[in-house]
């Protein structure tokens, strides 16, 4: 199989098909396959972070089959508007789903995504493949050299938490929840499950950190529950708010490189 790696700082299967690609005056994104000869398979790698980021890959998927590719994968490690997998507010769109449809409609083989926010988004796609997040976990917590407490953020995460724990031969898990305006997206009301955490080191694992709001509430309400060192364990990092307010409270912040590179060596990165 030959890859085509359309962002050239996301290249986890090695060496790309040669191509060139740029955005014309109008905002559309075009796409120029270099190599003949390609062969009738394919994986397309691409981090989507705007529609223009989907448009490569849709212009790409059809310059492979333009040039004799009958079977195309593709790996979106990110997947977008996985957390728009239901609809809140009357007038709003099930954004996952539009994403979902577009992708169905190139009809690939294979479409290979990492570990997801919910069970919506691998139930829209056809032929999907999820990358589970068990052994980017047990990379993070293997250089923690302290007994380690799972902390499930809200009763979302905890069915996904209980599976790593499973993975990892059984760590204890610590339940936790938080309230949410549905209309504001303001937080409040951060529990946490357990008494007395007994100082022992509390990994918060979720799948997405965006503005961080709901860790910095969550290590709060942690510490007054006697937690030890905390870290923080986040499959896509997105940090629209930056690190300055994480790394005042947590020892160690890790992540993948599923949505973006990140150059802090307070971060620590794990390629995928």
């Amino acid at each position: 199989m030959k890859y085509l790696h359309l962002d050239n700082s996301f290249t986890p299967y090695g060496k790309s098909i040669a191509f060139e690609s740029f955005v014309f005056s109008g905002g559309e994104p075009h796409i120029k396959v270099l190599e003949t000869n390609i062969g009738e398979t394919v994986m397309i790698t691409h981090r989507i972070n705007s529609f223009n980021d989907l448009g490569l890959l849709l212009v790409a998927t059809d310059a492979l089959r333009r040039s004799g590719v009958k079977d195309i994968e593709v790996f979106i490690p990110y997947f977008p508007a996985a957390r728009q997998d239901r609809v809140m507010i009357k007038g709003e769109a099930l954004s996952v789903k539009i994403y979902a449809d577009i992708i169905n409609a190139q009809n690939y083989s294979k479409v290979f995504i990492f570990d997801p926010h919910s069970e919506v988004t691998p139930a829209l796609l056809n032929n999907v493949n999820v990358i589970q997040n068990y052994e980017f976990v047990k990379k993070c917590l293997a250089s923690i050299n302290e007994e380690i407490l799972l902390i499930s953020p809200d009763g979302g995460a905890l069915k996904k938490i209980y599976k790593v724990s499973e993975h990892l031969g059984g760590v204890d898990v610590i339940e936790c929840s938080k309230k949410r305006d549905v209309k504001t997206g303001i937080l409040s009301g951060f529990r946490v499950y357990e008494d007395d955490l007994q100082g022992k080191h509390c990994a918060i694992i979720d799948d997405i950190c965006d503005g961080g709001g709901t860790f910095l509430g969550l290590a709060k309400a942690l510490k007054e529950k006697n937690a030890g060192n905390l870290s923080l364990i986040v499959s896509h990092g997105i940090f629209s708010k930056g690190f300055d307010d994480l790394e005042k409270v947590f020892n160690s912040i890790f992540t993948t490189n599923s949505f973006q590179n990140i150059n802090n060596n307070k971060i620590t990165q794990i390629e995928l």
